[in-house]
This record gives structure tokens, C-alpha cells and sequence, in this order.
């Protein structure tokens, strides 16, 4: 296979639940591949990255692990980088793998993070020590579950489609409070 994800989606162990969400992460890589301008801060890049959680960690988690990665991939992730001494691929880029290993004793909650994120998207996030981090994913959250509200309203026949949206930003805000807690400090 020509990409990373054409690579899962032709796998044989691949469902074909987790071939439905892998398809389109392939075709955004036969796109951006080809396009320079289209380059992703992160190692993996953040398509690798969700085709390879959707794999591992099966649909629900993984495109939650691939909506928390969305939001952290944003203007502030070098300087966040740099707070908790991260490592740096050769190209620069921002080593962020999949799995994960604490980093030292935090003094944080990582299930008081993903409670204040049930609360109120974000909040768990700016709580972990990442506030830009936790505005984006206010925002991302807003933004999704607004739609579905006017979906609702419209009854649209999209409904379906901005309902699974929000759950899974929503999903992905809560994930990403516990993560940015128990392994992003300094």
C-alpha cells in the first residue's frame, strides 16, 4: 500500500466496522501526501495517528484518542512541548505516540480532569495545564454540539450525522482531559 493507512484498511485483521473510519483517513492521505503545505507537526502525523488508534484500540476509543489529537494540534503544542521536555522526531517534528508512559508523579487528578470535562468540555484540560488546549476543545465541542441542536430543531436528515459527531468530540474532550493529566506535565 501506497500510505500508512491504506496499509490498516488492507490488513486482515481489520473489521469491517474500523475499515468504515480507516477509508476515509486513507483517502485524506492520498490527498495531503501530495500536497507540502499539508504538513502535520506531529510524529506520527495526526491521519497515522488515528488509523493507527482506530487499529489498536478498536473504533469507539480510537476515534476519540483521534478527536483528542485534533484538538491538541494546534498553534501552542510546541510550547507545550517544551514544558514537559518532550522528544523531537529528526525533522522536528513533535514526537506523540499512541502509547504512552507517565512521566513522573503528577499532582493532578486524571479522574477530576475527565469529570470537570463531562462538566463542561475543556475545563479538564485547562485543569491538566494546557488552557489553550482545553479553549480549542471548548470551542470544537460548541461548535458540534450547536450544530446538532439546529439539526434537532431543522429535523434534518444530518441529524444522525452531527449527533455521532458531537459524541465523539465530546468523548474525545473527556479522553483527552484524563490524558493531558495523567501523562502531559512537567
Amino acid at each position: 500500500a501506497q500510505h500508512p493507512a491504506d496499509s490498516l484498511f488492507k490488513a486482515p485483521d481489520t473489521s469491517p466496522l474500523q475499515k468504515i473510519f480507516l477509508y476515509p483517513i486513507a483517502k485524506w492521505q492520498q490527498f495531503s501526501y501530495n500536497e507540502t503545505t499539508l504538513n502535520c507537526q506531529f510524529a506520527p502525523s495526526c491521519s497515522n495517528y488515528g488509523a493507527q488508534a482506530i487499529q489498536n484500540h478498536g473504533v469507539a476509543k480510537g476515534l476519540f484518542m483521534t478527536s483528542d489529537r485534533i484538538i491538541r494540534c494546534n498553534n501552542n503544542a510546541y510550547n507545550y512541548q517544551l514544558k514537559m521536555e518532550g522528544r523531537y522526531h529528526r525533522d522536528g517534528r513533535l514526537i506523540d505516540p499512541i502509547q504512552l508512559r507517565p512521566t513522573g508523579e503528577s499532582s493532578k487528578s486524571p479522574i477530576l480532569a475527565a469529570g470537570l470535562s463531562i462538566v463542561i468540555p475543556g475545563l479538564g484540560r485547562a485543569y491538566g495545564g494546557r488552557p489553550m488546549d482545553g479553549f480549542y476543545g471548548f470551542l470544537l465541542s460548541a461548535l458540534s454540539i450547536s450544530a446538532t441542536y439546529k439539526s434537532i430543531k431543522r429535523e434534518s436528515i444530518f441529524l444522525p450525522i452531527y449527533a455521532s459527531m458531537s459524541a465523539i468530540i465530546y468523548g474525545g474532550e473527556i479522553y483527552g482531559a484524563y490524558r493531558t493529566t495523567k501523562y502531559y506535565h512537567n
